[in-house]
């Protein structure tokens, strides 16, 4: 893979801006594709996941076999800590969102509602996938990548 450090398309500064966690959510619910992060073995595992927001809760669907199903099993308490990244950054212009959601992630057990996850989200790898993993934000962060404005400073 070639690396381009080219100027992007429109170039100049860029500035961060802090999304609200609100506004996070939102942008979140806007793309279908995200990375899971959770530990396994001790060390950080990161996964990507096709997910569905529903009701302020992020899902994803796994299947038997799945590190993250068998820790989100195997737990008690108020569950499995895992983040939660996705974004949508344009290559060109740089310019775009990212979001990070920090939380507790659980098996879903009943079945309507595994019922429910089936119909409203349909996984990209062709494999069956039994299960479905909700996760409950507690920290919500993100970012905006935007042009510096005229006569802002750096």
């Amino acid at each position: 893979m070639a690396f381009d450090n080219a100027e992007p398309v429109g170039s100049g500064p860029r500035q961060s801006i802090e999304l609200n966690g609100d506004e996070a959510l939102r942008l979140l619910g806007t793309v279908s594709l995200g990375r899971i992060v959770f530990t396994r073995d001790a060390l950080p595992t990161i996964r990507p996941v096709n997910h569905v927001l529903d009701g302020g809760n992020i899902v994803i669907r796994t299947h038997e076999g799945a590190a993250l199903t068998s820790r989100t099993r195997h737990t008690g308490g108020p569950g499995v800590v895992v983040a939660y990244e996705a974004d949508a950054i344009d290559p060109d212009t740089h310019l775009g969102w990212s979001v990070v959601v920090t939380g507790f992630a659980h098996l879903v057990t009943e079945s309507h509602e595994l019922a429910r996850y089936r119909e409203l989200l349909r996984p990209w790898v062709d494999r069956t996938m039994d299960y479905a993993v909700r996760i409950h934000p507690d920290l919500i962060t993100g970012i905006r990548l935007t042009p510096v404005r005229s006569g802002a400073g750096r």
